[in-house]
């Protein structure tokens, strides 16, 4: 007879840096696997302070999906320089994850978010110059 441990595994989706332009929407995803129950609940902080969906600034957000998978999405609208930092998701049952969060002013990282996804610049001319210089040796 065995005994099968399995301990939830919490992600933020495109960490542990994302980078998105002032006035953009942030979404930060974060995802709980193998969790025997889904998290009664979701902490958000923001350079280790809970973060205030009631605060003056306005457009802060989360909206949360329990099931087999929990994901609880944590929007900011008219990101600005201010929302840079740490920002961490702590389910009540299972561990944190942070990622840290660039608000630009024009700059291009050589990631950036957009739309909610991680784009990466120029991603498919890097692999075609690795595959040419594969097949080329």
């Amino acid at each position: 007879m065995y005994l099968s441990v399995v301990e939830p595994i919490t992600t933020i989706v495109g960490g542990p840096d994302l980078y998105i332009n002032r006035g953009s929407t942030l979404n930060l995803t974060c995802v709980v696997k193998h969790s025997p129950e889904p998290p009664p609940a979701i902490y958000w902080t923001h350079n280790s302070e809970e973060i205030n969906y009631d605060s003056p600034r306005g457009g802060v957000s989360v909206i949360t999906e329990k099931g087999d998978v929990t994901t609880s999405y944590l929007l900011i609208q008219r990101a600005m320089s201010a929302d840079s930092g740490k920002y961490t998701c702590s389910p009540s049952n299972a561990n944190s994850k942070t990622v840290v969060v660039h608000v630009l002013n024009g700059e291009q990282p050589a990631a950036m978010q957009h739309g909610g996804q991680l784009r990466l610049e120029y991603p498919i001319s890097v692999f075609l110059l690795s595959a040419s210089v594969t097949l080329m040796s």
